[in-house]
């Protein structure tokens, strides 16, 4: 396993009116936050709010290209980005312990945060077609160039992992700096991979390691 310090290449915010970051995605364009009871966009060349649509948010959030996927508790709510409608709802793995969202493979993939394990699902039942397990607090997930990352957070410190999507093994290990716990994780498909705060209204830019 390879493993070194996280390399932070830029911290948004804090936002306005934010106690902490629940979830995050990217649209290609902007880099969406969940906090609570909004969805935040925010343009990374700038840092600057874009929108924000009133719709509950309280873990991961995803974008399959047309539509968001938000964690409410113990549902997730497929939504209209244009009007903020939901449009459908499937349960939670998690029963409401879900942490993290992330759309691959026309599959949603789910993190489930106390029970540490990372479930992919179907995003029109939200039957289980696979479970991954961890051995941390599982608090975001995020695929990219067809791997793996999830973000842990146990015993006041969080890091990010590359892990094998079929054991589960841990191939390599992005240790965050102390105090700067992750609630969210997503990739912007290059060298970047966004973090939610914890403690702060606050999104982070780690360098995502090139391969090879």
């Amino acid at each position: 396993m390879k493993q070194s310090t996280a390399e932070i290449l830029r911290e948004y915010g804090p936002f306005p009116y934010v106690e902490r970051v629940h979830g995050v995605s990217f649209d290609g364009n902007n880099v969406w936050f969940a906090s609570g009871e909004k969805l935040n966009a925010f343009d990374p060349e700038n840092g600057q709010v874009q929108r924000s649509i009133d719709v509950a948010a309280h873990a991961g959030t995803a974008y399959d290209g047309q539509h968001f996927f938000q964690l409410a508790n113990d549902r997730i709510h497929k939504i209209d980005p244009d009007t903020g409608r939901v449009l459908a709802t499937i349960p939670a793995p998690g029963g409401g312990g879900d942490s993290g969202l992330t759309w691959a493979e026309g599959t949603l993939w789910v993190g489930q945060y106390r029970e540490r394990k990372i479930h992919q699902i179907n995003p029109e039942t939200g039957a289980i077609l696979r479970t991954i397990e961890s051995d941390r607090f599982v608090t975001g997930v995020t695929w990219c160039d067809g791997e793996l990352w999830h973000a842990t957070w146990e015993g006041e410190q969080s890091d990010l992992r590359r892990v094998d999507p079929q054991s589960g093994k841990v191939l390599e290990k992005l240790d965050m700096p102390a105090g700067m716990g992750v609630s969210g994780l997503e990739s912007d498909g290059g060298d970047r991979l966004y973090c939610g705060s914890t403690s702060a209204g606050v999104v982070r830019a780690v360098r995502r390691p090139r391969r090879g």
